[in-house]
């Protein structure tokens, strides 16, 4: 998979530009806050539908300009795209691809497959569980658009239900009809969801730690920690543990038990990562589990993703620096740095200067 152009206008910082990508590495270098990130935060809007650095599309418009206009040609193995993306106020989007309109932004993970790597990644491993629950969810989503439907729909029922649960508190009631139908729906996508995050942490697992001994001569453990603990997962036993814990949801004015609560966490030589392990073994973590979903999307789709690597290399030692050059050798890959000279040149490199907004590609 690889990113042949991009267009922005109106974008963060950009009034107007285009850049053109070779199929290896692409280095984006100049001072910070001159727009390197933005370029990179364009790519993944193509991927995900959304920025992964701010919830408001609006922010992404550039300051007085009434919209954003975006376009990105890329290729997979098996044909050529070109899509168009308008941001206006209000948060309203409209994208299209080859000229046909995309109706659900969700659908845009079934087109470009992008991996993102950079310094506030860290908190994967050392963050609250909600980040590490937000990866796993971008991460199957990329893989399996069934996933992304039964998580909208989960959390939509959930939301129905915690709003039941906070009336009956109010009201003091223990027991409504409704609660009952808010369950069904909820262990029917619960249970599914628990099966695909299992399932792609098993995968993960096989192929970072194997990337992780190679760097670190350490031992790396990804553990799925599932709220609804159970030998075997099922619908059933999903819905019996809602149904038991019916009174004390009611107490508390929401949801106790489901997919919202579960944890993945992560051991280096059996002690948790987060509690024990030094910053340069949490940033050895993130870098192998990012290696490792670049690895899986291949196992899965056949071919590697987009990499976005956002000023990573100067976090990294000069060990951990070479053994990311080397995996990343024959990859599409767009990074940027301060410095030019942190990235390896092959003879195919592009670089690109920015500052205030304006690429200059360099011979």
């Amino acid at each position: 998979m690889r990113v042949k152009s991009l267009s922005v206008s109106n974008f963060r910082n950009y009034e107007k530009e285009t850049v053109s990508f070779c199929e290896d590495t692409n280095v984006i270098y100049g001072n910070n806050a001159q727009g390197k990130t933005n370029l990179l935060e364009a790519v993944y809007l193509f991927s995900h539908g959304k920025s992964h650095r701010t919830k408001s599309d609006s922010e992404l418009i550039r300051f007085g300009a009434d919209f954003a206009r975006l376009s990105i040609e890329f290729a997979d193995k098996d044909r050529d795209y070109r899509a168009v993306m308008q941001l206006l106020p209000g948060g309203r989007k409209s994208v299209k691809i080859n000229n046909v309109p995309i109706t659900k932004l969700s659908m845009l993970m079934r087109y470009l497959n992008v991996v993102m790597f950079s310094p506030e990644d860290l908190e994967i491993v050392k963050g609250a569980p909600q980040l590490r629950r937000r990866f796993l969810d971008e991460a199957i989503s990329q893989l399996y658009p069934i996933y992304l439907k039964r998580l909208i729909s989960y959390h939509k029922n959930l939301a129905q239900k915690n709003s039941l649960l906070k009336k009956l508190r109010i009201t003091g009631k223990t027991d409504d009809a409704m609660l009952s139908v808010w369950n069904e729906q909820i262990a029917e996508d619960g249970s599914r969801i628990m099966e695909f995050r299992r399932d792609f942490i098993d995968a993960l697992t096989e192929f970072a730690k194997q990337i992780h001994y190679n760097i670190s001569g350490e031992n790396l453990k990804l553990v799925y920690t599932p709220s609804i603990e159970c030998d075997i997962i099922s619908k059933e036993v999903f819905l019996n543990k809602l149904e038991a814990g019916k009174l004390r949801e009611i107490e508390n004015g929401s949801s106790l038990y489901g997919i919202q609560r579960d944890e993945l966490r992560f051991f280096i030589n059996d002690k948790e990562v987060k509690t024990y392990a030094s910053q340069g073994q949490q940033r050895t973590v993130v870098l192998s589990i990012k290696m490792a979903q670049m690895e899986n999307i291949n196992s899965v789709r056949g071919e590697y993703p987009v990499l976005l690597l956002d000023d990573i290399m100067s976090e990294l030692d000069i060990s951990r620096r070479s053994y990311l050059t080397e995996k990343i050798r024959g990859k599409q890959v767009i990074l940027t740095c301060t410095d030019a000279d942190t990235a390896e040149r092959t003879g195919s490199t592009k670089v690109f200067y920015v500052n205030d907004g304006r690429v200059r590609e360099e011979q």
